[in-house]
């Protein structure tokens, strides 16, 4: 919308046809496949680990993917608190998921890690997540997956989000290297 055609403030409205229009259905179309795979994920969570939150599991990702990590850099890629995320990996090493090990290039530094048992839910669960998503793909047209792939990639890119693995390097049994992210 030229500047010229702009209501007072600058602010354009969030509904109605045209780009404003299109930004808001593109909006709620996402909101909408978030719940979708919010149900997706927290089934798949259920299916295997009943014992863990979300956002513990997310932790436990975030761990899986990045390797052994500071508290601190934790927090940040969780974007809670350090407190809160102290408090998270409490839990998890009390039910034997995550382990604090001093860094052995810098004593002063503790890093978390994953253990072999958390590992071994992640792979569980990312694979039983895996599994829901690719039945919802298949009722979709070959047309309709080709445009998903492209709009979805659009999208996690806008949001900074890396890729997620191939199927063949996803293995519960993998050790990412400290550089990876996926969630």
């Amino acid at each position: 919308m030229p500047e010229s055609a702009r209501p007072a403030g600058g602010v354009v409205p969030a509904h109605g046809t045209g780009p404003a229009g299109e930004v808001d259905e593109v909006a709620r179309a996402v909101l909408t496949a978030s719940r979708l795979l919010l149900a997706v994920s927290a089934r798949s969570l259920a299916e295997v680990e009943e014992r863990l939150t979300l956002p513990q599991f997310r932790m436990l990702v975030v761990l899986s993917t990045r390797g052994a990590t500071k508290l601190v850099v934790l927090a940040e890629l969780l974007q809670v608190a350090p407190s809160t995320a102290m408090r998270m990996v409490d839990r998890l090493i009390a039910a034997g998921l995550a382990d604090r090990r001093i860094n052995p290039d810098n004593r002063r530094e503790t890093r978390l890690t994953l253990t072999e048992e958390g590992r071994r839910v992640v792979g569980r669960v990312m694979a039983r997540r895996r599994e829901e998503v690719t039945g919802i793909v298949r009722r979709l047209a070959p047309e309709q997956r080709a445009s998903l792939v492209e709009a979805l990639t659009a999208f996690t890119e806008a949001g900074g989000e890396p890729p997620v693995p191939p199927l063949a390097q996803v293995t519960p049994a993998r050790r990412p290297e400290a550089g990876d992210r996926t969630t």
